[in-house]
């Protein structure tokens, strides 16, 4: 089984963001890049299907030439292959149709994404790249089983859970508890070094959509501290300051 598995560079969680040219573009200057958090449980479930030679896990990046050790610690994760579109993202329609356009000529068996990049939040690559490729697509999908060609998939939905049984090829966008994020050891990241990571040009596409600008969250508020013992001076703050009762 040949599984293809879409990787984000994305901020550390902990990074400081800030904005340039009148908050129009994000200012990257200090600021550390990690593979997003839910590829990450991507590319570990896609090694754990392919292991003891099963199969081979590519992963594709849509990014400059900058992305390139986040590609090569996937690689070192375990990851066969690497395939790097150079271009900015855009957005999630460029980024999706870029894949969709690398899989049209070189097919897989299994598509994984995380559910969501954690810098934009969007969860819509997953979707994009089945509706493009004309293939089914499951998003924040929990568990993931494949037996003889047939994909089991759990998602939670309000008020209970969704098991459905999907044939390969399929598209899915991967949350927490498909797998546990695996760490690189000193033999994979040696490994990682020589492993192919091929550059593509991107393809043309039209744009849909531009930022035109970027702003913190208000900061938050003061906060009052109401003693156990006086329940009427909570509810009369919720009356007359927050407003909702």
């Amino acid at each position: 089984m040949n599984v293809l598995v879409c990787i984000s560079n994305v901020p550390d969680t902990t990074a400081k963001i800030t904005f340039t040219d009148n908050n129009t573009q994000f200012n990257t200057n200090g600021v550390q890049f990690i593979l997003n958090p839910y590829d990450e449980i991507a590319l570990a479930r896609a090694i754990e299907l392919t292991d003891g030679g099963n199969g081979s896990v590519t992963v594709i990046n849509v990014g400059e030439v900058n992305t390139e050790p986040t590609i090569r610690k996937a690689l070192a994760i375990g990851a066969t292959e690497a395939v790097r579109v150079n271009a900015k993202p855009h957005d999630a329609w460029f980024v999706a149709f870029q894949i969709a356009q690398y899989i049209k000529t070189n097919p897989f068996d299994l598509i994984l994404t995380g559910r969501e990049s954690i810098d934009y939040n969007g969860s819509k690559v997953a979707g994009m790249v089945g509706e493009l490729l004309d293939l089914p697509s499951v998003s924040i999908i929990k568990k993931l089983e494949i037996n003889n060609d047939i994909a089991t998939v759990e998602r939670e939905i309000e008020g209970g859970k969704e098991i459905l049984t999907i044939p390969l090829p399929f598209v899915a966008g991967t949350a927490e508890g498909v797998a546990e994020p695996k760490i690189p050891n000193m033999r994979g990241i040696m490994s990682a070094r020589t492993k192919p990571l091929n550059v593509i040009e991107p393809v043309a596409v039209k744009t849909f959509s531009e930022v035109i600008g970027y702003e913190t969250p208000a900061p938050r508020g003061q906060v009052k501290l109401v003693p156990a013992n006086d329940p009427g001076k909570l509810v009369e703050l919720l009356h007359a300051e927050a407003r909702i009762i």
